[in-house]
């Protein structure tokens, strides 16, 4: 095996991150409007990865704005439904024509949070909205290509600083810095996942290159969105009261879909791939380390 690794998205949240703790092991190749591939052109890509001696590509690139892709919802013209579900099909069938090992990066909305315990891999996907349709429809494009793959399904995200996107720890710290954080939600679950432990996984299936499997790449625990904030708080050292807000009279007035639980289980991940994500107050001490080193 060669070190060329093959990228979509690396400038992305999740991407650069990748790129910035392995560029000394690793040397990439980035596939994006930058640098003149554009993934929903089946021939862009195509050539672009004929051309590479790169034998395992990571598919970051993806349309993740959920608010954004509500309004295009069921327009499979618009950008969303074109970046996630053609650009993903366009990536696949290349691996397959060329041999290339494929690391698609899914996401937890595949689910519709309706479930009371945690979602694993065996739970039968139902997206309640467009950005999770159209991601649950690429995973189904990477499994009918016929290529080599792994799905590793992230769930919010966070690291220490990205220069363009403020992630959800960071959008938090500000708005209690500020004064303008709404009552976080009381009863609405998710499971926040420490980019650089997505890292860490994404390297270890380069290596291992397990055989077409579905993992959940997630933090090891799950915390309402008022227990986030309060962890946040105390790990930052941030004063204020914070008030308890509610999903339910959220939805009452704002009648769009939203998962509520969003509990996800990495324990396959774990006994597979012999990786421990961080549980959240160990996350947050880990970059709360890594910002004052900024």
């Amino acid at each position: 095996m060669n070190n060329v690794v093959i990228g979509t998205g690396l400038s992305g949240l999740v991407g650069s991150r990748f790129v910035s703790l392995y560029k000394d092991k690793f040397q990439f190749e980035n596939l994006d409007l930058s640098t003149g591939i554009d993934i929903t052109s089946k021939s862009s890509v195509e050539k672009a990865l004929s051309e590479s001696d790169g034998e395992v590509v990571v598919h970051f690139a993806a349309f993740t704005n959920v608010s954004a892709a509500h309004e295009q919802t069921n327009d499979t013209t618009a950008s969303c439904y074109q970046v996630n579900v053609i650009g993903t099909k366009n990536i696949a069938e290349a691996c397959t024509k060329h041999n290339k090992y494929l690391i698609h990066i899914s996401t937890d909305f595949i689910f519709d949070g309706t479930k009371e315990e945690a979602y694993d891999e065996e739970d039968r996907p139902n997206p309640i909205e467009w950005y999770g349709n159209t991601k649950y429809l690429a995973e189904k494009k990477v499994e009918q290509s016929g290529c080599d793959y792994s799905i590793l399904r992230l769930a919010y995200p966070y690291t220490s600083y990205h220069p363009e996107r403020v992630d959800m720890i960071r959008n938090i710290i500000n708005k209690l810095k500020d004064g303008s954080m709404y009552p976080p939600f009381a009863d609405h679950f998710i499971t926040p996942t420490l980019i650089d432990d997505i890292a860490n996984v994404i390297s270890i299936v380069i290596k291992t290159k397990p055989e077409n499997q579905i993992y959940h790449l997630v933090g090891s625990s799950s915390h309402s969105d008022y227990e986030i904030t309060k962890l946040v708080q105390e790990v930052f050292n941030i004063s204020g009261e914070i008030e308890k807000g509610s999903l339910d009279k959220y939805l009452a007035l704002n009648p769009r879909p939203y998962q509520k639980n969003m509990k996800i289980s990495n324990k396959k991940l774990i006994k597979e791939l012999k990786y421990t994500p961080k549980t959240l107050k160990e996350g947050l001490e880990i970059i709360k380390s890594q910002m004052e080193k900024l």
